[in-house]
Protein backbone atom coordinates (compact mmCIF):
# COMPACT_ATOMS: atom_id res chain seq x y z
CA UNK A 1 0.00 0.00 0.00
CA UNK A 2 1.15 3.56 -0.84
CA UNK A 3 3.10 4.89 2.20
CA UNK A 4 1.20 8.76 1.88
CA UNK A 5 -1.72 6.40 2.08
CA UNK A 6 -0.83 5.16 5.07
CA UNK A 7 0.24 7.63 6.85
CA UNK A 8 -2.33 9.90 6.32
CA UNK A 9 -5.22 7.22 6.63
CA UNK A 10 -3.77 6.03 10.04
CA UNK A 11 -3.69 9.53 11.25
CA UNK A 12 -7.20 10.02 10.32
CA UNK A 13 -7.93 7.02 11.80
CA UNK A 14 -6.80 7.55 14.78
CA UNK A 15 -8.28 10.97 15.21
CA UNK A 16 -11.73 9.90 13.84
CA UNK A 17 -11.12 6.77 16.21
CA UNK A 18 -10.25 9.06 19.31
CA UNK A 19 -12.81 11.30 19.25
CA UNK A 20 -15.60 8.55 19.01
CA UNK A 21 -14.26 6.59 21.44
CA UNK A 22 -14.22 9.63 24.09
CA UNK A 23 -17.96 10.30 22.79
CA UNK A 24 -18.84 6.88 23.44
CA UNK A 25 -16.81 6.48 26.90
CA UNK A 26 -18.39 10.15 28.32
CA UNK A 27 -22.38 8.96 27.46
CA UNK A 28 -21.66 5.83 29.53
CA UNK A 29 -20.26 6.99 32.08
CA UNK A 30 -23.09 9.74 32.52
CA UNK A 31 -25.24 6.85 32.18
CA UNK A 32 -23.74 5.40 35.11
CA UNK A 33 -23.51 8.81 37.30
CA UNK A 34 -19.87 9.39 37.18
CA UNK A 35 -19.43 13.11 38.29
CA UNK A 36 -19.08 15.22 35.19
CA UNK A 37 -15.62 16.84 36.63
CA UNK A 38 -14.25 13.08 36.93
CA UNK A 39 -15.57 12.12 33.48
CA UNK A 40 -13.88 15.42 31.80
CA UNK A 41 -10.33 14.90 34.01
CA UNK A 42 -9.98 11.11 33.14
CA UNK A 43 -11.99 10.26 29.85
CA UNK A 44 -11.86 13.39 27.89
CA UNK A 45 -8.34 14.81 29.16
CA UNK A 46 -6.60 11.17 28.81
CA UNK A 47 -9.04 10.49 25.65
CA UNK A 48 -7.82 13.01 23.72
CA UNK A 49 -4.58 11.27 24.22
CA UNK A 50 -5.47 8.13 22.47
CA UNK A 51 -3.60 8.97 19.37
CA UNK A 52 -0.06 8.66 20.48
CA UNK A 53 -1.15 5.78 23.06
CA UNK A 54 -1.99 3.50 20.67
CA UNK A 55 1.00 4.69 18.18
CA UNK A 56 3.49 3.96 20.77
CA UNK A 57 2.10 0.66 22.22
CA UNK A 58 1.47 -0.78 18.23
CA UNK A 59 5.43 0.33 17.48
CA UNK A 60 6.50 -1.64 21.05
CA UNK A 61 4.90 -4.58 20.08
CA UNK A 62 6.79 -4.83 16.66
CA UNK A 63 9.71 -3.90 17.62
CA UNK A 64 10.15 -0.23 16.39
CA UNK A 65 11.09 1.08 19.81
CA UNK A 66 12.40 4.33 17.89
CA UNK A 67 8.72 5.68 16.38
CA UNK A 68 7.52 4.39 20.20
CA UNK A 69 9.80 6.46 22.23
CA UNK A 70 10.17 8.93 19.40
CA UNK A 71 6.44 9.29 19.14
CA UNK A 72 6.65 10.37 23.00
CA UNK A 73 9.33 12.57 22.87
CA UNK A 74 8.99 14.23 19.66
CA UNK A 75 4.77 15.08 20.88
CA UNK A 76 6.47 17.13 23.84
CA UNK A 77 8.97 18.38 22.20
CA UNK A 78 6.27 19.53 19.40
CA UNK A 79 4.08 20.54 22.74
CA UNK A 80 6.06 23.10 23.79
CA UNK A 81 8.59 25.05 21.08
CA UNK A 82 5.42 24.14 18.00
CA UNK A 83 2.18 24.17 19.54
CA UNK A 84 2.35 26.83 22.57
CA UNK A 85 4.66 28.61 20.00
CA UNK A 86 2.00 29.06 17.55
CA UNK A 87 -0.62 29.81 20.26
CA UNK A 88 1.30 32.73 21.54
CA UNK A 89 2.34 34.05 17.94
CA UNK A 90 -1.74 34.30 17.52
CA UNK A 91 -2.28 35.82 21.16
CA UNK A 92 0.16 36.48 24.01
CA UNK A 93 -0.61 33.54 26.95
CA UNK A 94 -0.70 35.15 30.17
CA UNK A 95 -0.06 32.69 32.67
CA UNK A 96 -1.09 32.54 36.54
CA UNK A 97 1.78 32.30 39.28
CA UNK A 98 -0.19 29.19 41.07
CA UNK A 99 -0.33 27.42 37.61
CA UNK A 100 3.16 27.77 36.84
CA UNK A 101 4.55 27.26 40.27
CA UNK A 102 2.32 23.76 40.71
CA UNK A 103 1.68 22.63 36.86
CA UNK A 104 5.10 24.29 35.17
CA UNK A 105 7.34 22.58 37.34
CA UNK A 106 5.36 19.24 37.48
CA UNK A 107 6.24 19.13 33.44
CA UNK A 108 9.95 19.87 34.40
CA UNK A 109 10.35 16.60 36.69
CA UNK A 110 8.10 14.42 34.79
CA UNK A 111 10.80 15.17 31.96
CA UNK A 112 13.07 14.51 34.56
CA UNK A 113 11.66 11.65 35.46
CA UNK A 114 11.60 9.95 32.02
CA UNK A 115 14.42 11.24 30.50
CA UNK A 116 16.25 9.54 33.70
CA UNK A 117 14.44 6.11 33.03
CA UNK A 118 15.59 6.65 29.54
CA UNK A 119 19.49 7.36 30.28
CA UNK A 120 19.43 4.41 32.81
CA UNK A 121 17.14 1.13 32.27
CA UNK A 122 14.33 2.38 29.90
CA UNK A 123 11.00 1.56 29.54
CA UNK A 124 11.06 -1.72 31.98
CA UNK A 125 7.93 -2.44 33.06
CA UNK A 126 7.96 -1.69 36.84
CA UNK A 127 9.06 1.86 34.99
CA UNK A 128 5.98 1.99 33.56
CA UNK A 129 3.99 0.99 36.93
CA UNK A 130 5.85 3.73 38.42
CA UNK A 131 4.72 6.59 35.87
CA UNK A 132 0.95 5.07 35.72
CA UNK A 133 0.66 5.29 39.24
CA UNK A 134 2.47 8.79 39.51
CA UNK A 135 -0.24 9.71 36.57
CA UNK A 136 -2.92 8.37 39.20
CA UNK A 137 -1.47 10.29 42.43
CA UNK A 138 -1.61 13.25 39.85
CA UNK A 139 -5.46 12.68 38.73
CA UNK A 140 -6.07 12.31 42.38
CA UNK A 141 -4.54 16.11 43.05
CA UNK A 142 -6.12 17.51 40.25
CA UNK A 143 -9.73 16.27 41.29
CA UNK A 144 -9.32 17.15 44.96
CA UNK A 145 -8.00 20.72 43.56
CA UNK A 146 -10.76 21.55 41.24
CA UNK A 147 -13.49 20.78 44.22
CA UNK A 148 -11.95 23.89 46.39
CA UNK A 149 -12.57 27.21 46.14
CA UNK A 150 -9.43 28.22 44.02
CA UNK A 151 -10.80 26.44 41.34
CA UNK A 152 -13.64 28.24 41.43
CA UNK A 153 -11.76 31.76 41.32
CA UNK A 154 -10.02 30.07 38.42
CA UNK A 155 -6.87 28.80 39.47
CA UNK A 156 -7.53 25.53 37.42
CA UNK A 157 -4.76 22.01 36.50
CA UNK A 158 -3.38 21.56 33.76
CA UNK A 159 -5.81 18.18 33.61
CA UNK A 160 -8.26 20.32 34.12
CA UNK A 161 -7.32 23.15 31.02
CA UNK A 162 -6.77 20.13 28.59
CA UNK A 163 -10.12 18.69 28.96
CA UNK A 164 -11.18 22.50 28.78
CA UNK A 165 -9.61 22.95 25.55
CA UNK A 166 -10.69 19.31 24.22
CA UNK A 167 -14.35 20.30 24.97
CA UNK A 168 -14.07 23.71 23.51
CA UNK A 169 -13.27 22.59 20.09
CA UNK A 170 -15.52 19.62 20.26
CA UNK A 171 -18.86 20.36 22.74
CA UNK A 172 -19.98 16.66 22.25
CA UNK A 173 -17.15 15.81 24.61
CA UNK A 174 -18.54 17.71 27.32
CA UNK A 175 -20.41 15.64 30.26
CA UNK A 176 -24.13 16.54 30.36
CA UNK A 177 -27.11 15.09 32.08
CA UNK A 178 -28.12 11.66 30.19
CA UNK A 179 -31.30 11.68 28.07
CA UNK A 180 -33.23 8.66 26.40
CA UNK A 181 -34.11 5.24 28.09
CA UNK A 182 -34.33 1.74 26.98
CA UNK A 183 -31.63 -0.57 26.03
CA UNK A 184 -30.56 2.08 22.82
CA UNK A 185 -29.74 4.78 25.37
CA UNK A 186 -26.75 2.14 26.17
CA UNK A 187 -26.39 0.82 22.47
CA UNK A 188 -25.56 3.68 20.83
CA UNK A 189 -22.47 4.67 22.98
CA UNK A 190 -21.35 1.22 23.49
CA UNK A 191 -21.23 1.23 19.87
CA UNK A 192 -19.82 4.28 19.40
CA UNK A 193 -16.75 3.97 21.55
CA UNK A 194 -16.47 0.20 20.05
CA UNK A 195 -16.03 1.73 16.69
CA UNK A 196 -13.71 4.31 18.10
CA UNK A 197 -11.92 1.84 19.41
CA UNK A 198 -11.37 -0.41 16.01
CA UNK A 199 -10.69 2.66 14.25
CA UNK A 200 -7.63 3.79 16.40
CA UNK A 201 -6.42 0.10 16.39
CA UNK A 202 -6.54 0.14 13.02
CA UNK A 203 -5.10 3.47 12.78
CA UNK A 204 -1.91 3.01 14.68
CA UNK A 205 -1.50 -0.15 12.68
CA UNK A 206 -1.64 1.87 9.45
CA UNK A 207 0.52 4.59 10.82
CA UNK A 208 3.18 2.63 12.37
CA UNK A 209 3.28 0.40 9.03
CA UNK A 210 3.95 3.49 7.16
CA UNK A 211 6.52 5.32 8.83
CA UNK A 212 8.58 2.05 9.21
CA UNK A 213 8.77 1.96 5.27
CA UNK A 214 9.05 5.47 4.74
CA UNK A 215 12.18 5.12 7.31
CA UNK A 216 13.27 2.45 4.76
CA UNK A 217 12.73 3.87 1.74
CA UNK A 218 14.14 7.29 2.73
CA UNK A 219 16.85 6.15 4.32
CA UNK A 220 16.09 7.28 7.75
CA UNK A 221 16.11 5.85 11.18
CA UNK A 222 12.83 4.92 12.79
CA UNK A 223 13.98 7.01 15.42
CA UNK A 224 13.85 10.49 13.45
CA UNK A 225 10.64 9.76 11.54
CA UNK A 226 8.77 9.19 15.02
CA UNK A 227 10.03 12.14 16.59
CA UNK A 228 9.15 14.28 13.45
CA UNK A 229 6.26 13.10 11.26
CA UNK A 230 4.38 10.77 13.73
CA UNK A 231 5.18 12.81 17.00
CA UNK A 232 3.51 15.76 14.77
CA UNK A 233 1.09 13.67 13.15
CA UNK A 234 -0.58 12.11 16.76
CA UNK A 235 -0.08 15.67 18.07
CA UNK A 236 -2.96 17.44 15.37
CA UNK A 237 -5.43 17.59 18.46
CA UNK A 238 -3.56 19.07 20.52
CA UNK A 239 -2.43 21.85 17.57
CA UNK A 240 -6.12 22.45 17.03
CA UNK A 241 -7.44 22.94 20.59
CA UNK A 242 -4.74 25.31 21.49
CA UNK A 243 -4.60 27.19 18.61
CA UNK A 244 -8.26 27.42 19.11
CA UNK A 245 -8.38 28.50 22.62
CA UNK A 246 -5.47 30.76 21.60
CA UNK A 247 -7.72 32.87 18.85
CA UNK A 248 -10.67 32.79 21.39
CA UNK A 249 -8.02 34.86 23.64
CA UNK A 250 -8.53 31.47 26.34
CA UNK A 251 -4.58 31.78 27.42
CA UNK A 252 -4.79 30.10 30.37
CA UNK A 253 -6.65 26.95 28.47
CA UNK A 254 -3.83 27.33 25.84
CA UNK A 255 -1.23 26.79 28.06
CA UNK A 256 -2.88 24.30 30.66
CA UNK A 257 -3.93 22.21 27.27
CA UNK A 258 -0.11 21.61 26.61
CA UNK A 259 0.92 20.98 30.03
CA UNK A 260 -1.47 18.73 30.85
CA UNK A 261 -0.56 17.22 27.47
CA UNK A 262 3.21 16.98 28.34
CA UNK A 263 2.29 15.18 31.49
CA UNK A 264 -0.33 12.49 29.83
CA UNK A 265 2.21 11.75 27.05
CA UNK A 266 5.16 10.87 29.35
CA UNK A 267 3.59 9.32 32.66
CA UNK A 268 -0.32 7.69 30.60
CA UNK A 269 1.88 6.83 27.10
CA UNK A 270 5.25 6.33 28.36
CA UNK A 271 3.83 3.91 31.55
CA UNK A 272 1.13 2.28 29.83
CA UNK A 273 3.32 1.53 26.38
CA UNK A 274 6.34 0.14 29.08
CA UNK A 275 3.79 -2.23 31.14
CA UNK A 276 2.09 -3.93 27.56
CA UNK A 277 5.64 -3.76 25.80
CA UNK A 278 8.67 -2.98 27.73
CA UNK A 279 11.15 -1.08 25.26
CA UNK A 280 14.45 -0.27 25.16
CA UNK A 281 15.37 3.47 24.10
CA UNK A 282 17.63 4.10 21.29
CA UNK A 283 20.67 5.49 22.20
CA UNK A 284 20.66 8.73 20.15
CA UNK A 285 16.97 9.57 21.63
CA UNK A 286 18.33 9.21 25.08
CA UNK A 287 21.91 11.24 24.44
CA UNK A 288 20.10 13.89 22.06
CA UNK A 289 16.50 14.19 22.41
CA UNK A 290 15.65 13.86 25.61
CA UNK A 291 17.79 16.45 26.64
CA UNK A 292 16.33 19.01 24.46
CA UNK A 293 12.92 17.67 25.68
CA UNK A 294 14.27 18.56 29.25
CA UNK A 295 15.89 21.92 28.33
CA UNK A 296 12.56 22.65 26.27
CA UNK A 297 10.63 22.33 29.48
CA UNK A 298 12.58 24.00 31.58
CA UNK A 299 12.33 27.17 28.53
CA UNK A 300 8.99 27.11 29.06
CA UNK A 301 8.87 27.87 32.43
CA UNK A 302 11.73 30.90 32.19
CA UNK A 303 10.16 32.40 29.20
CA UNK A 304 6.24 32.14 31.28
CA UNK A 305 8.07 33.20 34.98
CA UNK A 306 9.00 36.59 33.24
CA UNK A 307 6.75 38.83 33.18
CA UNK A 308 3.75 36.28 33.68
CA UNK A 309 3.46 35.90 30.10
CA UNK A 310 4.62 34.28 26.54
CA UNK A 311 4.69 36.96 24.52
CA UNK A 312 4.85 37.01 20.73
CA UNK A 313 8.85 36.70 20.30
CA UNK A 314 8.91 34.38 22.70
CA UNK A 315 6.43 32.31 20.70
CA UNK A 316 8.32 33.06 18.20
CA UNK A 317 11.08 32.08 19.35
CA UNK A 318 9.89 28.91 20.04
CA UNK A 319 9.09 28.33 17.08
CA UNK A 320 12.48 29.03 15.07
CA UNK A 321 13.42 26.80 17.73
CA UNK A 322 11.27 23.77 16.33
CA UNK A 323 12.18 24.32 12.87
CA UNK A 324 15.94 24.52 13.70
CA UNK A 325 15.42 21.25 15.44
CA UNK A 326 14.00 19.43 12.94
CA UNK A 327 16.30 20.72 9.88
CA UNK A 328 18.73 19.69 12.53
CA UNK A 329 17.71 16.14 13.06
CA UNK A 330 17.07 16.09 8.91
CA UNK A 331 20.51 16.95 7.96
CA UNK A 332 22.01 14.64 11.01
Amino acid sequence: MNIALLLIGGLALLILGGELLVRGSVRLAERVGISPLLIGLTLVGFGTSTPELVTSVQAALIGSPGIAVGNIIGSNIANILLILGLSALIFPLAVQRNALKRDGLFVVIVALLFSAAGWTVGLERWVGAAFVLFLVLYMVYAYRQERTAAAGAGDHTAAFEKAEAAEGVDPGLRPAPPHGHGVLAWLVPVATAVAGLVAIIFGGQFLVEGAVELARVAGLSEAVIGLTIVAVGTSLPELVTSVVAAIRRQADVALGNVLGSSIYNALGIGGITALIAPTPVPQRIAQLDMPIMLAASVLLVLFAWTGQRISRAEGAAFVGLYVAYVVWLLAA
